[in-house]
């Protein structure tokens, strides 16, 4: 049986969907958790502190322990409030889930600076902000777990998410990384796409799909993650629906010119190139 007991995990955007389900799930499991939400609207607008109160209290309603943290992690004094909040209410950090977000969605042909940047600024350096508050705290006590929420959209693309898309694609990036430099102090990171209906995906998909995509079957993943029984790390997940599916970059066996090609030779033997008949997992040619 999985267990928390003891381990204090904050959680951003948990004020609702599937960070809602995280931190109840997690508190059910004996996480002492930190729910943190700025209370704002889908587009980032506006802020309030009623959303995150009402899952501190959900959880207090079944048992559990949580406190509330209202700041904004798009910023990097965001970032350490809520680790600190974690810190003065209990005394240590042992798990993050990133998962706060926005959507401000149009073509790219109509993207805007400030909605590139908004977007960006909330999951990319929100993820930042947080991790880089946390990861003194893991590397010293030889123990964390960071979990973030990629995307389907930053895996795969969608029409009219170039931000959000490289935004989700960025904190893959990131985790990648941060399983590698982590390994040594016991610091796993790992990523999850969610598939589930929410107010970020209201508008996004049919209604009859979004039906068969409740948050609850995304928790029990994240969960599980945060524990110590999981050591896995650089990991991407794709999950919803009752799919849990991994996904890996893969690489084919390439070609290798001995020396530098014409166009001509790259022309000639493209489609070898881009063959995948035989891929397998790739890895970093430079180390």
């Amino acid at each position: 049986m999985l267990s928390l007991d003891g381990r204090v995990v904050a959680i951003t955007g948990a004020g609702g969907g599937l960070g809602r389900e995280y931190a109840l799930t997690a508190a059910a499991h004996g996480a002492r958790v930190v729910v943190n939400d700025l209370g704002g609207a889908r587009d980032g607008s506006g802020s309030g502190s009623s959303m995150a109160d009402t899952v501190v209290e959900e959880i207090r309603s079944r048992g559990g322990t949580a406190v509330a943290n209202y700041d904004n992690i798009a910023t990097h004094e965001g970032g350490l409030a809520l680790i600190g909040t974690a810190l003065d209410s209990f005394g240590s950090i042992d798990g993050l889930v990133h998962n706060a977000g926005i959507l401000r969605d149009s073509s790219f042909a109509k993207m805007t600076e400030e909605n590139w940047d908004a977007v960006l600024k909330v999951h990319l350096y929100g993820g930042f902000h947080v991790i880089s508050a946390a990861w003194p705290h893991f590397r010293s006590q030889k123990h964390g777990r960071i979990v973030v929420a990629t995307s389907t959209s930053g895996l795969y693309g969608n029409f009219g998410q170039a931000n959000y898309g490289a935004a989700k694609a960025g904190l893959f990036g990131l985790v990648n990384t941060l399983s590698i430099e982590g390994a040594k102090s016991g610091i796993t990171a790992n990523a999850v796409a969610p598939l589930a209906a929410t107010r970020m995906t209201a508008d996004i998909a049919p209604a009859e799909v979004l039906d068969k995509l409740p948050p609850a079957h995304v928790a029990p993943v994240v969960v599980h993650l945060l524990g110590d029984a999981c050591t896995d790390s650089g990991e991407v997940l794709v999950v919803g629906g009752g799919l849990v599916q991994r996904v890996e970059l893969f690489a084919n066996r390439g070609v290798t010119f001995d020396e530098p090609p014409t166009v001509d030779e790259v022309v000639a033997r493209w489609d070898e190139i881009t063959d995948m008949t035989e891929a397998v997992p790739g890895t970093n040619p430079l180390g």
